[in-house]
């Protein structure tokens, strides 16, 4: 560290102080066979800065610099902690150690090419002038140790036990371990995607149930008016909305539920209002196929289910609506939302024939389709099968990973259902019943 003392020699020249730059940056990341790191170092910089006559102003601005490379240190061999402090270094790599395991504290790497860029940023920054700043100096490795830390926790996090993560994060104690600590960046949540963890499932079914969607849509969209008619595309569209807005923020919420308070209530709100959006989506062209020469009841059913979806809309917006506590009142309220298209059901089949709706209008696919929802509701409010088996479906096969693919399948199910619908209405049915006046 002799070359990062002769920094505070003035009378060196620019291009002396370049030329040390690549030494002082080596002789910072090394560490000696006792375990020393760059701190040992340093302070051997602050002695021999004395003796080349520093005044006070420099020491107090170099003993700053000296703290903050003191903080970046690695863990020694000499190293403790106190009792209170052991339980911060447990954490569950394998997915397999035992209840106590938890989140570690960041730590740094063992590659030290990091530390070795950071130093060389900071110490470039004092030479592209003639003259040094030390207050410059001190303020740029402030900046740069701050982001260090940053990328390193980013880098180094490590799946939690359940009973380790904080309070917000808690949401399923079926679910024991291979949980994500709080990551409150938006980068770090993202790539969380790419760990193994108990989210990951349930981002990647509901990523890929995005795609899908938006590709089926592009395609739908985009067929000739002579095979597609616009009228049917609108109506189509209102489907393709709610199901890619629904999966798309339930990919969302969890992937940056983890963020923090404040994020994982707004998505948690927003994966909800995407539900009722989905369900309302899915209403508008079965009820405009269903009733296609029925105006009045098509108008009457139509604006129900707008009421009840703006409803289910402002309910999810209830802070207290996401908490763990509510799971079964969230289930039932989508439940009921879905069930209510039952009635329209029934004076479907009353007015047109069961049976001959059963095989012509694919109403059979309609009740597959609400079969799927309702299966995936009950497993959700129940945490089912985690519940039976605790500990057991931490990462795959856990009840919400199970919803999400019964979700996906319901939705692709009635997109076939409604397509056999319009093609039989389009093509076979001729309306001889006249346009009547909604009444009320």
């Amino acid at each position: 560290m002799e070359s990062a003392t002769d920094l505070f020699d003035r009378k060196k020249s620019v291009s002396d102080l370049s030329a040390e730059v690549e030494e002082t940056s080596t002789a910072t990341t090394g560490l000696d066979s006792s375990g020393q790191s760059s701190a040992g170092a340093a302070t051997t910089a602050t002695t021999t800065a004395t003796h080349h006559g520093s005044d006070e102003a420099e020491e107090d601005i170099f003993e700053q610099v000296q703290m903050i490379l003191r903080k970046r240190r690695g863990w020694g061999p000499d190293d403790s902690l106190s009792t209170n402090d052991l339980h911060l270094l447990e954490y569950d790599d394998e997915l397999g150690e035992e209840d106590d395991a938890g989140c570690p504290l960041p730590s740094t790497p063992e590659d030290t090419q990091l530390i070795e860029a950071e130093m060389t940023e900071v110490l470039k920054a004092g030479v592209l002038s003639d003259e040094i700043d030390l207050g410059a100096l001190a303020h740029n490795a402030a900046e740069q140790a701050e982001e260090f830390v940053r990328k390193v926790w980013e880098a180094s996090w490590k799946v939690c036990h359940y009973k380790n993560l904080p309070k917000w994060l808690q949401d399923n104690d079926f679910l024991h371990r291979g949980h994500r600590p709080p990551l409150p960046s938006f980068r770090a949540c993202f790539k969380s995607i790419f760990r193994i963890h108990t989210e990951t499932g349930n981002i990647w079914t509901h990523l890929l149930g995005f795609i899908a969607f938006i590709g089926v849509a592009v395609y739908f969209i985009t067929r000739p008016s002579v095979e597609i008619q616009t009228q049917e595309k609108i109506v189509f569209g209102a489907f393709f909305i709610g199901a890619i807005v629904c999966l798309g923020f339930s990919f969302a919420f969890h992937t940056l539920s983890c963020h923090s308070v404040e994020m994982g209530r707004l998505f948690s709100k927003l994966d909800y209002c995407g539900i009722a959006l989905l369900i309302m989506g899915s209403f508008v062209p079965w009820l405009y196929y269903g009733f296609y020469c029925h105006y009045q009841p098509k108008v009457i059913y139509l604006s129900v289910v707008s009421v009840l979806g703006v409803l289910s809309i402002v309910v999810s917006l209830w802070d207290k609506f996401s908490e763990p506590a509510l799971r079964p009142l969230r289930a039932g309220v989508f439940m009921s939302f879905g069930l209510s298209g039952v009635i329209p059901a029934i004076h479907y089949s009353v007015m047109e024939g069961w049976f001959s709706q059963m095989s012509r209008a694919s109403l059979g696919w309609l009740i597959l389709m609400g079969l799927l929802y309702i299966i995936g509701a009950l497993l959700y409010a129940l945490r089912v099968p985690e519940r039976w088996f605790p500990g057991k479906f931490d990462i795959w096969g856990q009840s919400h990973q199970i919803f999400h693919i019964l979700v996906i399948a319901a939705a692709f199910v009635h997109y076939h259902g409604i397509s056999e619908m319009a093609m039989y209405r389009v093509m076979y049915s001729e309306c001889t019943v006249p346009i009547e006046p909604v009444t009320f």
